[in-house]
């Protein structure tokens, strides 16, 4: 029998996020950020709902400028997604995470939230209402960078152009499509201030263990 003095101790801080997703993650961010604020600038240039967005909130301050941040941060969120989307494949972390998926499940820790009783016990676990949040928006980038393409080169991509039901339709889509981006990063701000250390495994990768 070991004494207590030759145990050896769990390590206090465990490994959470890899580097490359933090890095990937922190990158997105940045792109969502001049993408939603530059494309509120395009928007108020020809609106088609009767209100503008107010100018203090956008960038590229004409509508040359917001065309030139909107496009780079396309790119830059359309190649870091696909490094994003590749590794998490490869390393099989996304099937780790974000699967077995049920609507049971969402319904179920969705109430539990409402009630303030799911438990946030272990970062490294997702719960349903995460796993289906965090899929849904990266179908949800995927038809933004689609319909993004449309209103970019709506010739060139004649074809996604119809799939989308015409270029004014696109427009739409990518709109509302930006809608719900905006409104998950929300939810998602407000679940980090409610569970801060998550923000804290997200910028150093480890999250403190009871031993």
């Amino acid at each position: 029998m070991q004494s207590r003095s030759t145990i050896p101790s769990r390590p206090r801080h465990s490994p959470i996020h890899p580097v490359w997703m933090r890095i990937t993650h922190w990158l997105n961010a940045l792109a969502v950020l001049v993408l939603v604020t530059s494309g509120w600038r395009i928007y108020n240039a020809a609106p088609f709902f009767p209100f503008d967005i107010p100018a203090a909130l956008t960038l590229g301050g004409w509508l040359g400028g917001a065309l030139q941040w909107h496009l780079a941060a396309m790119w830059l969120l359309a190649a870091n997604g696909l490094v994003y989307l590749t590794l998490n494949i490869v390393s099989g972390r996304l099937f780790a995470k974000f699967f077995p998926l049920s609507i049971g499940g969402i319904f179920r820790d969705a109430r539990d939230a409402l009630r303030g009783k799911l438990s946030h016990a272990d970062p490294r676990r997702y719960n349903h209402v995460q796993r289906f949040a965090y899929l849904f928006v990266m179908l949800d980038i995927v038809l933004l960078v689609l319909s993004g393409l449309v209103l970019w080169k709506s010739v060139q991509f004649g074809l996604l152009r119809d799939l989308l039901g015409g270029y004014e339709f696109a427009r739409r889509i990518h709109f509302f499509a930006m809608a719900a981006l905006v409104a998950f990063v929300v939810v998602h701000l407000v679940m980090v201030a409610l569970v801060p250390r998550t923000l804290l495994a997200m910028l150093n990768g480890h999250s403190r263990e009871t031993s």
